[in-house]
């Protein structure tokens, strides 16, 4: 199994900072990097959602090497003082994963103008916020690994709630310009665009819309945070050394 209790390091020494990783695939992508030799930052929204995910994880393994941080990623200042911390500590900054992200399931005609700006501010500013100055630090180093969340409602949309899928199209957009811009500096941008996967988010949605997209899954089943995770340390690894601009679809084909 990859990465099972560290023996398969394939980010052996890397720093890596996770934005969302309290819960769900973010919290699976920092668990699967430490199991791989990386040391870990990741952010939360809250002080409290950041203590339980760092009990949590060092009931799992007491060595982990991991901290956490809940700035404000909407906020440039913000996103630049808490990077900061993270290279004056470690000296670096080889991979930076915007995964956190929110969604709402709401009509069009329901729509509030504070309700869509709130979705692009996080889903959308913050990845510009953290790719922007995680990049600049990659580029005095050497350079790193960007990577985004995506979604499948990225390439297809959904049925309502236009707000969530149109950020994500925008991710789309901005790896793609971002992995172009960015080669030059040894900097690879990629993002992951899961399916339908047990997080949550998905637990929120009705069971009108979920029901009826997993069973359209050929794979036979809904993903799981683990699924997702995997993609995100194939990317983040050497393995991945001539991909960049890549959007990888994790969702059993679901959405071919």
């Amino acid at each position: 199994m990859i990465g099972k209790k560290g023996r398969d390091n394939m980010l052996p020494g890397k720093v890596a900072i996770v934005t969302g990783g309290t819960r769900g695939i973010g919290f699976a992508i920092v668990k699967k990097f430490l199991d791989n030799g990386a040391k870990v930052v990741f952010f939360g929204t809250k002080e409290e959602t950041v203590q339980r995910a760092l009990i949590k994880l060092k009931q799992e393994n007491p060595v982990y090497e991991v901290m956490g941080m809940y700035p404000d990623i909407t906020n440039m200042r913000e996103v630049e003082k808490a990077f900061a911390e993270v290279f004056n500590r470690y000296g670096k900054i080889d991979i930076v994963v915007n995964n956190a992200g929110i969604s709402a399931n709401t009509s069009l005609y329901n729509y509030t103008e504070e309700e869509f700006e709130n979705i692009i501010d996080l889903n959308l500013k913050a990845l510009f916020n953290c790719s922007k100055v995680g990049a600049s630090y990659m580029k005095q180093t050497g350079g790193g690994v960007i990577l985004n969340t995506s979604s499948m409602v990225s390439i297809y949309g959904q049925s309502i709630g236009c707000g969530y899928p149109a950020s994500k199209f925008a991710v789309n957009g901005l790896t793609k310009s971002l992995a172009r811009e960015l080669g030059r500096d040894h900097i690879r941008v990629n993002a992951v665009a899961p399916g339908v996967i047990r997080t949550d988010m998905v637990a929120s949605l009705s069971e009108e819309m979920i029901k009826p997209v997993v069973a359209s899954i050929p794979i036979g089943r809904m993903g799981e945070p683990d699924d997702v995770a995997n993609a995100f340390l194939f990317l983040a690894s050497d393995m991945a050394s001539f991909i960049t601009g890549a959007i990888l679809s994790v969702d059993g084909a679901g959405m071919c």
